[in-house]
């Protein structure tokens, strides 16, 4: 079977409005052989008259009366479909499904968010809590747009993996135990610890950090989530170790932090998929980079 056109319903429509077909092949910028062809194979296909024509006036017959109410609400939304995607086009509007860890969504991405909301309140910003792994694997298959993913990683076919940020990590510590100003493998491995569990790319740091000096302690609880780990050093279940970003509001005031020698740090990239990257996540990765030294 075959469709109608738009351009035949336009042709409809601008005849209806108009009451002469020179004038709505004038209005459209079309020859007047054009137009009645159009209004042919519109009644073609109708399998009735669509016009009728009294003293020199053009109006449309009842059938015609019914389509043209239906194509003026056919080309009306056609026309807004494309409004709607030229602007997604210009990154006006736009959606924008971004991963990243418990750990960067509560401490980093809340300040990408806010400048979003005031710079691109039309772009809606999807998060999922993923690990580094799922966001790579979610950018491979176009079920994500950015990840924010701990490095370093391998490289993956497609993708863009960059170097986002650094943050030191840091112990921290409940504030009633005597502590040194810098925390050492050694002294931290005799206390009772509380860890990422072992799914994170922390908890292998964590470990080598260990292991380098000798030490394999055994935690008491293993968490992925940095801020149930915070609340539980506050309560003196334990030491912990996490990334402190500059950023990050000061801890509880039950909890010291400090620096560790040897010096160990965080680091965080930002992935897309390779090749065109549309404009609005073009804005979101452009002020995620911003926080890149924040």
């Amino acid at each position: 079977m075959r469709e109608i056109s738009l351009d035949r319903l336009r042709t409809l429509v601008a005849i209806a409005d108009r009451g002469s077909f020179a004038d709505a092949a004038r209005a459209l910028h079309l020859a007047p052989p054009t137009v009645s062809l159009h209004i042919a194979e519109l009644e073609a296909r109708i399998g009735a008259p669509l016009l009728s024509r009294k003293r020199g006036h053009v109006k449309p017959s009842a059938i015609g009366e019914a389509l043209v109410e239906r194509a003026r609400r056919l080309l009306a939304d056609a026309e807004q479909t494309l409004d709607d995607i030229q602007r997604q086009v210009q990154g006006l509007e736009g959606r924008v499904r971004l991963g990243a860890a418990t750990g960067v969504i509560a401490h980093l991405l809340p300040q990408a968010l806010e400048v979003l909301r005031k710079d691109h309140p039309a772009i809606d910003i999807q998060v999922a809590v993923l690990t580094s792994q799922e966001s790579l694997s979610r950018l491979a298959d176009g079920t994500l747009d950015v990840g924010l993913i701990a490095l370093p990683q391998p490289p993956v076919a497609g993708l863009v993996i960059k170097p986002w940020r650094r943050d030191p990590v840091m112990a921290f510590v409940p504030a009633h135990w005597p502590c040194p100003a810098r925390v050492t493998p050694a002294w931290l491995a005799a206390q009772p610890l509380i860890l990422n569990d072992t799914t994170t790319r922390l908890s292998r740091l964590t470990t080598e950090w260990f292991a380098t000096a000798g030490h394999h302690p055994a935690p008491r609880i293993q968490l992925n989530y940095n801020d149930a780990i915070k609340s539980l050093v506050a309560a003196g279940y334990g030491a912990a170790l996490l990334p402190h970003e500059a950023t990050t509001p000061l801890p509880d005031k039950r909890i010291v932090t400090r620096p560790l020698r040897p010096a160990l740090w965080r680091r965080l990239g930002i992935a897309h998929r390779a090749g065109h990257v549309e404009r609005s996540t073009q804005y979101v990765l452009d002020v995620l980079w911003d926080l890149r030294l924040a």
